[in-house]
């Protein structure tokens, strides 16, 4: 068995263009779905694929641990800039969809079989107007309340919110108490018995997002997100070490060293490795390793396309320190047409059991993402009160 071809499909899909990964074989009907979305940067990690393609033709599919170390070691420059990983990932998802249905079983039977009955997924409310959140607007925090009193409604016992606004790196306590107010509103409105998750987006300094942290840890967060940048180690460790709020990142980090450094330092509770950027399943199972070893738990981040939720749960049902799975449900109305699932949404509860079809457990419908072809991304810029550049 040989790769022939590895193909990058891309979908608008509002937001953000998906990019699905197939690696094709010299056998009749086995390829394999991966996928490499990386928002505002679509041309060039398709472009990286293509500059890997050679290294994989004529290649066992099965070898997926030596194809690996080819993408990562060949060419001089490692793999692990976000671009050239985002493109290694897409193609190690697409190996192990291949290998799953060589044998015949789903990526998470070819680990070991399933370490637990379901998944729990969360989901998303978005962000705020920005320019709203240095006034404490009281709708605003009403706006919060009803998008978590519809994610409940939905099913959710759990979901993400960005309630905190993009500050200079030091400021008064406008933003600091604008976000409360809306933490509050939210945790009225659901109770003690849902889960909520506030994602900073690394935008505040380490001494804003430590004020963050501390006005927020009333309200029992399940996490904390990225309350500085994640090129801060040092720094998470030190929010982490001031505040009982379990604080949580990882989606911009793109190599184990880079894991292995946040975790021995402590700088979080929760690691978030996106599978479609950090190296893919290979990767994310030894950064899984990590997690265990240090009993820290294991949240991917997953806001892109269905391949890569299908991969998060598969790795969901394997890996031990698991607890949760970011899940997108209504980015475009047409969802469910590009992907045909092998697994089940309990609705009520918004879990997922683990299915028996091989690989990943999906198809794609090609027509359909042929229907939604490539569009530039809006670009998304933020500013702060004084003119300044700040972080999206």
């Amino acid at each position: 068995m040989k790769i022939t071809d590895i193909q990058a499909h891309v979908c608008n899909a509002r937001m953000r263009n998906w990019i699905f990964v197939k690696v094709l074989t010299d056998q009749p009907g086995l390829f394999g779905w991966g996928e490499a979305t990386l928002e505002w940067h679509t041309r060039a990690v398709c472009g990286a694929i293509e500059d890997l393609k050679p290294l994989l033709l004529g290649e066992d599919p099965t070898r997926i641990e030596y194809l690996w170390q080819t993408m990562f070691r060949q060419h001089f420059w490692h793999s692990n800039g976000i671009v050239r990983g985002t493109a290694l990932s897409g193609i190690d998802i697409a190996l192990w969809d291949i290998l799953g249905k060589v044998t015949g079983m789903p990526c998470h039977k070819l680990w070991g079989g399933p370490v637990r009955d379901r998944v729990r997924l969360y989901c998303h409310l978005g962000g705020g107007r920005m320019e709203s959140f240095y006034e404490t607007d009281v709708g605003e925090a009403r706006r919060f309340a009803e998008l978590a009193e519809r994610a409940v409604e939905h099913g959710f016992s759990a979901f993400k919110c960005m309630a905190v606004p993009p500050t200079l790196p030091l400021e008064g306590l406008g933003p600091v108490r604008a976000a409360e107010k809306c933490v509050r509103a939210m945790r009225e409105t659901v109770g003690d018995n849902i889960d909520i998750m506030v994602d900073c987006h690394a935008r505040p300094s380490p001494a804003m997002g430590l004020q963050f942290a501390k006005a927020l840890e009333p309200y029992g967060l399940y996490f904390l997100e990225e309350p500085c940048w994640p090129e801060m180690p040092e720094a998470l460790a030190h929010i982490a070490a001031s505040v009982s709020t379990p604080i949580a990142t990882g989606e911009r980090l793109t190599s184990l060293d880079q894991f292995h450094r946040l975790l021995t330092l402590r700088g979080c509770s929760v690691a978030q490795p996106d599978i479609t950027h950090c190296g893919g399943l290979s990767a994310a199972r030894r950064i899984a390793a990590l997690a265990e070893a240090t009993r820290t738990a294991l949240a991917p981040h997953n806001p892109q396309g269905p391949v890569s939720t299908a991969a998060s749960i598969q790795l969901g049902f394997a890996e031990p320190s698991y607890v949760i799975c970011e899940t997108v449900h209504e980015d475009v109305p047409w969802r469910s047409a590009v992907v045909k699932e092998g697994f089940q949404v309990d609705l009520g509860t918004r879990t997922v059991q683990p299915g028996s079809a091989p690989g990943l457990g999906i198809e794609l419908d090609e027509a359909e993402i042929a229907r939604h072809p490539f569009e530039q991304e809006l670009p998304q810029r933020v500013f702060y009160r004084d003119g300044s550049v700040g972080d999206w």
